[in-house]
Formats: structure tokens, sequence, C-alpha cells
């Protein structure tokens, strides 16, 4: 069955941008999305401002991704704690900052693994200790997101 995942540790906000998170926490994002309209005819622009670290690695498991961007984040999770906090209060909705893991499944225009890895082995995952003693010190939340990419 192919398979494409991938995970991302993201702040967000309503009014605060990416750039203000970027310099309030010293640490460039991989990728940011910028806050515009929450209508539904084109085009769709994000309803938030979002700072984020991503890994999109193809051939790792989801857990093996998240170590990838908490080994990146860990020396600053204070900050990002302090941030995230600084963020969910100005927020009514609250709930700041996310661990997003996103899998799809039956795609086939997945990115192809090197043959020597098995798919079968990407679908088992398990979160440690150390990744939920940062998801608490800092806040997030965990969402995951998995869609069947079968055509029918």
């Amino acid at each position: 069955m192919p398979l494409h995942q991938y995970v991302y540790f993201a702040l967000t906000s309503n009014s605060t941008t990416a750039q203000e998170i970027t310099a309030w926490l010293g640490i460039e994002p991989d990728e940011t999305t910028v806050r515009g309209s929450r209508r539904t005819g084109p085009p769709t622009l994000p309803a938030s401002h979002r700072w984020k670290i991503v890994c999109r690695d193809p051939g790792l498991r989801v857990d093996e991704q998240i170590a990838r961007i908490l080994d990146r984040l860990r020396p600053h999770t204070d900050r990002i704690a302090e941030v995230a906090a600084r963020l969910s209060a100005e927020e009514e909705e609250g709930g700041a900052a996310v661990l997003e893991v996103v899998r799809y499944f039956n795609d086939d225009d997945a990115p192809q693994v090197a043959a020597a890895s098995d798919q079968s082995d990407l679908f088992g995952w398990h979160l440690d200790h150390d990744v939920l003693g940062f998801l608490a010190a800092t806040g997030a939340a965990l969402d995951i997101d998995e869609y069947d990419m079968t055509s029918e």
C-alpha cells in the first residue's frame, strides 16, 4: 500500500505573524503561511499565520520524523513554551502549538521509498516519554490526520 506521510510542529496565531514568531524564537522556520480570508471561494487562503518546522523525509516512520523535528526544537523548549503561551493568550480559541502528523494511504503519487525499505515498517509508530514531555512543556496538542486516497 503506497504511503506518504510527514510531520510538523507549528505555532499558530490569528494576529502574530510567522515573521514575528521567528524574531521571538530566534529560529528560522522551514515553512510559513500567512493569514488570509476564511471564505470558501478561490483562492483559499490560510485562516491563521503559521510558523512550522517540518520533516518530509520519505522512508521514515512517524516517530522517526518526530525525532528529527524535536532534535532541532528541544534546545529551545523553554523559549517555545513561552511563545506558545503568549500566542495562546492572544487567541480566543487558544491552542497555539501543535505537533501535526499527516498520512496519506493508497497514495499512488507518494514519493517512492528506496527498494531496500519495507513500507509496511512505516505503519506503526509510538510516542515516547521524551516526546510527550516536550508536548506538555510547550502546551502543544497532537493532531493526526489520516486520509485514504483510494480512488473509489
